[in-house]
């Protein structure tokens, strides 16, 4: 049977995937967001996730109307699953996504999701939605579940060179929905027995992560307070070989400072409410106050007025490499401190000033001849490992570092 793939949704997970399964299958790369969509058919990822090279030179259609998906066989969910004010999910773009897909399933069609959700949430929300076909599951068409796993940023561990886990809805659509993953990618795919533990596995990914790396913000924030230098202390620690090497530091963006409320969400509808998980979530999201207080007692110690200190701000995005500034604790930091310090000058060079749309002074470049009161890096961008930072402040400056890329120095201070 020939393969018609359409991918739904255009970000950091759909993009690089559609520009992978078309090298060997024919595929319609959809996104609601017209703009998107024409920057991507003029070869532009805004996003700078994809090369413009790679976009130009793939043999794929890219469409903002649903309609185009019509003939496909096989449908891949790629869409954020965000977070509402409330901190309960919000499965908007995945019902939307489920929605349209509807309207176009025909009989032996298959439909992945690879979009995090809780434990449950494939089969309680998108099966009924696809449903609405009038086709049943497991009859006419099949559901699976492979979860996104991509770095956003990272160059090494990429979709071809990162295991794949793969589940379905029944022993014939698994076997259908591995084959196709085997045939794009070099690492291992890993079939499960049921979605709900393929949807655990990857919640629960993010989730460990958050809860290591509260562990240890919580000890930089008691250890500042018995000066000791932390990131000292875990140097010394991971000479041990079981020491889990995590580090201090901010905990934004769509993953790992969103999955946590999914999962609790689900448990607590049946009946469990997890501690540490909620404990992990508190202290990380309390991480952007703690770091602003220090810095302005820092600036006090110089002596240094708050409202005349000239502020170079390293980096925005809420990590390194990357252009994605949603859920950003650097963006938190940076308003946090622009109510006390005016003068405060972002640079970031994966960003334009006009995709902050904020009152901030911005530069893509680093501004060489410059002096300034204040360094803040924010962000370990690799073009802000290469500075000297002692060499852009004032006499009575200072840097503050949160990511310890610089060598110690009596200016500069860490988490």
């Amino acid at each position: 049977m020939k393969i018609d793939i359409g991918i739904l949704g255009m970000g950091y997970v759909g993009l690089p995937l559609a520009i992978v399964m078309a090298e060997k299958y024919k595929v319609i790369g959809f996104d609601v967001d017209r703009n998107r969509i024409s920057s991507l058919k003029m070869g532009i990822d805004k996003k700078k996730d994809v090369t413009s090279k790679k976009i130009i030179k793939t043999d794929l259609t890219y469409s903002n109307k649903p309609e185009s998906l019509k003939n496909c066989n096989i449908y891949i969910v790629t869409v954020p699953t965000p977070i509402k004010n409330n901190k309960l999910p919000d499965f908007t773009f995945l019902k939307n996504a489920s929605k349209i897909i509807s309207k176009y399933l025909k009989i032996g069609d298959i439909v992945i999701y690879e979009s995090t959700v809780y434990p449950g949430a494939t089969e309680e929300i998108c099966i009924p939605i696809l449903e609405i076909s009038s086709l049943k599951i497991n009859k006419d068409f099949y559901v699976g579940y492979s979860p996104e796993r991509i770095n956003v940023g990272d160059q090494v561990n990429t979709l071809k060179t990162i295991p794949k886990i793969v589940s379905a809805s029944n022993k014939y659509s698994l076997k259908k929905i591995k084959k196709l993953y085997e045939s794009i990618i070099d690492a291992e795919v890993h079939p499960v027995s049921s979605i709900k533990i393929a949807e655990s596995a990857k919640v629960i990914e993010n989730v460990q992560r958050d809860v290591n790396i509260a562990f240890v913000n919580e000890l930089a924030m008691m250890f500042k307070s018995f000066k000791i230098d932390i990131h000292e202390v875990l140097n010394a620690a991971c000479t041990k070989w079981n020491f889990l090497n995590f580090r201090p530091g901010l905990v934004g963006g769509h993953c790992i400072g969103i999955d946590p409320y999914y999962l609790a969400h689900k448990s607590i509808s049946m009946g469990y409410k997890p501690e540490i998980l909620f404990s992990a979530r508190k202290i990380n999201e309390e991480i952007p106050n703690f770091v602003l207080k220090d810095l302005k007692q820092k600036l006090s110690f110089h002596k240094i007025k708050t409202s005349k200190a000239k502020v170079l701000f390293l980096g925005i995005t809420f990590k390194e490499n990357t252009s994605d500034i949603r859920n950003s604790k650097a963006l938190s930091l940076a308003l946090g401190l622009k109510k006390t310090c005016k003068n405060i000058l972002i640079c970031d060079p994966y960003l334009k000033g006009e995709d902050l749309n904020l009152e901030f002074e911005f530069t893509s470049n680093l501004p060489e001849e410059q002096k300034f009161d204040v360094l803040v890096l924010a962000v370990a961008h690799s073009l802000f490992l290469k500075i000297k930072p002692l060499t852009l402040l004032s006499k009575v400056g200072f840097v503050y570092d949160i990511k310890a890329v610089f060598e110690p120095h009596e200016k500069i201070y860490r988490l």
